[in-house]
């Protein structure tokens, strides 16, 4: 079979192009070649054949990002299991609702453990085992499982397909609680190809994960391109992002290029204008995809680091990316814009489902190999997602005369202010070109005249003493009166989902109770 059906097969043939190349480095510790990491990968495989995991079950993974989280989630995907990895940072009722929502057969994670995922799966029954790799020296990953060590060639009587369900994630649900994504070896395989193809990608590249790798972006943009494409990826020592390592590793590693949410970027520059490096890597582009990214952070992203910043679009059910601005050989990349459809099908439709125009608002949507063949035992979701032929993101955009897409808000998030329609985004993006304004997030609130509001929370820069009023009169300058925030709650912290997302919907309820006597929501995924 063709190796690109499959990123298993994908993945052999590039180890075997590329046999001698680095693939994995933990900073500072240890770097393992693309024939290694095979290696490693198909070890580990067999462990898991051997102690029982039958093609089809759902293996859990909670890690920091670390080798043995890359080494295992792979090898759950090569015994044909399915991987459904999950942020660290749960609760025990929240890892009760993944795994339980999964439907797990083994949890797995670090020797270091979980309590509260450990404690979710013994109250669910669900077998628990640690993995550890003890260095570039050892010769496989060292698995708890009570199985007796068994035939190392296991795996090899697996042979994987385009259909089987490789990854298992959740979407984070804005509206509703989250929505269960299966996504094949096949969707998986057409998304590393298409995020290949736009960055080009090649056994040249290198880059340092910054997302964690429980969500897609890292896991797919960052991680599995890379390896893809016989390129290299580095994780920092500590297991997570780190803004006073990141340059140290991009420097020490080569580093070509990164990608990240646009949260993690204004960490960067913040770094930068107060702790500048002595020197920065020459890097061919910057990557932001996740939530859109205000033109004026892409401008100081590019004055300060000289490489040109393309912004992505992409979610969960299209296996990450969708649309991206093209490198600058490819043509131009616009500012407030998410670029051009990548290896797939994109229209904008009306209610009807007939395309719209160049220039006229409406529903985004999409088809191709990448986008998921439906949600996990939810009909209802799928009822209303694929209409018409068409994947439906709820996003709503246009194109502009050459094709690239401008993105207007979530249908659920516009603000319906007494009929007028209101872009969050372009709130945001007002915002944050106030040189006193760190962050800053809109968002609509319930309202007795006009049915609904808008109001904003901001994180003023460090040392500024910014009020209400100044945001407001800044924003008068600057939007039609109806667009101006009628409260600006200044604050030092948004709440955010573990991919550092800023949600709307959260931000909201989270400010609303504060003048209410209403409780403070907890914080979904």
């Amino acid at each position: 079979m063709e190796g690109g059906a499959t990123l298993t097969g994908l993945l052999k043939q590039v180890a075997g192009e590329f046999p001698s190349r680095r693939a994995l480095s933990v900073s500072g510790k240890f770097d393992l070649t693309h024939s290694r990491l095979q290696e490693l990968v198909e070890r580990a495989a067999s462990r898991l054949v051997s102690a029982g995991v039958n093609a089809g079950d759902v293996v859990a993974l909670t890690f920091p990002n670390t080798v043995e989280f890359v080494i295992m989630f792979l090898a759950v995907i090569r015994a044909r299991a399915t991987a459904a990895p999950l942020n660290a940072a749960y609760t025990s009722e929240e890892f009760e609702f993944y795994l339980s929502d999964s439907e797990s057969k083994l949890l797995l994670t670090s020797i270091e453990g979980n309590a509260p995922a450990q404690a979710a799966a013994s109250k669910l029954n669900i077998a628990h085992a640690t993995a550890t790799f003890q260095g570039a020296d050892s010769e496989a990953v060292t698995l708890s499982l009570t199985q007796p060590e068994s035939d190392p060639n296991s795996a090899a009587k697996r042979v994987n397909d385009p259909s089987d369900a490789a990854l298992f994630l959740h979407t984070s649900g804005t509206t509703s609680r989250p929505k269960g994504v299966p996504l094949t070896q096949q969707n998986l395989a057409a998304s590393v190809q298409n995020i290949k193809s736009v960055y080009k990608l090649t056994e040249s590249d290198s880059t340092v994960i910054v997302l964690p790798l429980f969500h897609v972006h890292g896991l797919l943009a960052g991680l599995l391109s890379s390896l893809g494409a016989g390129a290299a990826v580095t994780l920092p020592a500590a297991g997570r992002f780190s803004a006073s390592t990141f340059w140290q590793d991009m420097a020490k590693y080569e580093a070509t290029w990164y990608t990240a949410v646009p949260t993690i970027h204004q960490i960067i520059l913040d770094r930068h204008s107060g702790k500048p490096e002595p020197v920065y890597p020459k890097l061919r582009f910057i990557r932001s995809c996740s939530a859109s990214l205000a033109p004026v952070i892409l401008a100081r992203l590019e004055e300060a680091f000289g490489a040109p910043v393309l912004e992505a679009y992409a979610m969960t059910e299209a296996t990450h990316l969708m649309s991206s601005n093209p490198l600058p050989e490819n043509g131009p990349h616009k500012s407030g814009s998410v670029g051009r459809p990548v290896g797939q099908e994109m229209a904008i439709l009306n209610e009807n489902g007939v395309p719209q125009e160049a220039g006229v608002n409406g529903e985004v949507c999409i088809r191709g190999p990448n986008v998921t063949k439906g949600y996990k035992h939810n009909p209802e979701a799928n009822k209303s997602a694929f209409q018409f032929g068409w994947f439906h993101t709820g996003d709503i955009g246009f194109f502009d005369s050459d094709g690239y897409l401008h993105l207007v808000g979530r249908i659920k998030e516009l603000i319906n202010r007494g009929g007028e329609k209101i872009s969050p985004i372009e709130v945001d993006a007002v915002l944050l070109t106030h040189p006193d304004i760190a962050q800053g997030v809109a968002f609509g609130v319930p309202d007795d005249k006009y049915g609904e509001e808008i109001n904003c929370a901001i994180i003023p820069r460090e040392g500024s003493t910014i009020d209400e009023e100044e945001v407001k009169s800044f924003c008068k300058k600057n939007l039609a009166a109806f667009k101006v925030p009628k409260r600006v709650f200044i604050t030092d912290s948004l709440p955010k989902t573990a991919s550092g997302k800023i949600q709307r919907r959260i931000v909201s309820e989270h400010f609303l109770a504060q003048i209410s006597t209403a409780k403070v929501p907890k914080f979904g995924a």
